[in-house]
């Protein structure tokens, strides 16, 4: 008796070892699968149809349909997509793509200073931009095809404008100016202010595992600053919220731009401005980025940083940021920019 006895807890403790192996490999397993997904590469490769406006007529006709999208939107003050023409065309276009979480108010004075000067000028608003109500949670809406898409009809539409095209862009507005200049001969010049091609938050490494997890995990609202909370955003038109899947969304255009940088840029020329105070965005992902194109033999690329002791925010741009130097600034970018 005594010795069925043993073999029942041998038999027992036997069961038990391998119930708890086979708990183990299963977790290894599941735990192997969910690194595999969070570092699976982002290969998200955007298609654009390209419709270069013809001529200046169908050019401001496209450009009022766009506008015409704003109108049943309740809107912040300056955030409609805005033109600034001649009434003909001329010979010099700028096209200015606002950055996340902003609108077209943040290039305005920038615009108004080349429309004196004789260039057509052209501010699109951002899909889910732009709206009254800074809280929206609309934004996390916003899909790297949707940004494919607001940039190509853009460019296409500046190019009914005049004869010479410059792209520029702030943040993400900078990633859309990349990825235009990659793929397209009819811009002249594509000018990328601070561009996000990373979060300075999240370690280089770290940045794909934390675009799959963004774009699996249901959206968050992250606040750009905790004392918002409590304060009316300033700029007031300014989204004071990050969404995740958002961010998501950009992060796989800014790869994708990283991923097709084995190729030389088709735009004309290209100039990438950094800021060394920046908090926001990953200059090392950029620089890298430039020291890609020019491996590929693209000489036409210029850059510019400005020094950390001039203290600048991250948003170089907007007149209404409590934080500006636009007199320090705007010399050195219209300069760039008009070249």
């Amino acid at each position: 008796m005594a010795a069925v006895q043993v073999r029942f807890t041998d038999q027992k403790r036997e069961r038990k070892r391998l119930f708890g192996q086979a708990t183990l490999l299963a977790v290894l397993l599941l735990l192997g699968v969910v690194l595999l997904a969070l570092y699976w590469p982002i290969n998200y490769q955007p298609g654009a149809q390209l419709n270069p406006a013809r001529s200046y007529s169908e050019a401001i006709v496209r450009l009022e349909a766009l506008q015409a999208k704003d109108k049943g939107l309740a809107l912040s003050p300056g955030c409609a997509t805005q033109m600034m023409t001649h009434g003909q065309r001329v010979e010099r276009v700028l096209l200015l793509l606002h950055g996340y979480r902003n609108c077209p108010a943040q290039f305005a004075q920038v615009g108004t200073i080349f429309y004196e000067q004789g260039y057509n000028v052209i501010i699109p608003r951002m899909p889910h931009h732009g709206l009254a109500d800074v809280l929206t949670p609309d934004q996390a809406n916003l899909t790297a095809d949707e940004l494919v898409v607001h940039v190509t009809e853009a460019v296409d539409i500046a190019q009914g404008l005049g004869e010479h095209v410059t792209v520029a862009g702030m943040s993400t507005g900078a990633v859309l100016a990349g990825w235009a200049a990659q793929q397209r001969a009819d811009i002249e010049r594509a000018v990328l202010i601070a561009p996000f091609f990373g979060p300075q938050a999240i370690p280089t490494a770290l940045n794909t595992p934390a675009i799959n997890l963004f774009n699996i995990l249901p959206n968050v609202f992250l606040w750009q600053d905790d004392q918002l909370q409590t304060k009316a955003p300033n700029p007031p038109q300014v989204y004071p919220q990050n969404a995740t899947r958002a961010l998501s969304q950009i992060l796989q255009l800014s790869a994708a731009v990283r991923n097709n940088a084995g190729q030389p840029p088709a735009a004309g020329a290209m100039v990438v401005i950094t800021n060394a105070n920046d908090d926001a965005v990953d200059n090392q992902m950029t620089a890298e980025l430039v020291a890609a194109w020019q491996q590929t033999g693209y000489e036409p690329l210029e850059t510019y940083e400005f020094a950390a002791e001039l203290g600048l925010d991250h948003d170089l741009v907007d007149p209404a940021h409590p934080k500006q130097k636009i007199d320090l600034v705007y010399p050195t970018l219209i300069d760039l920019m008009a070249q």
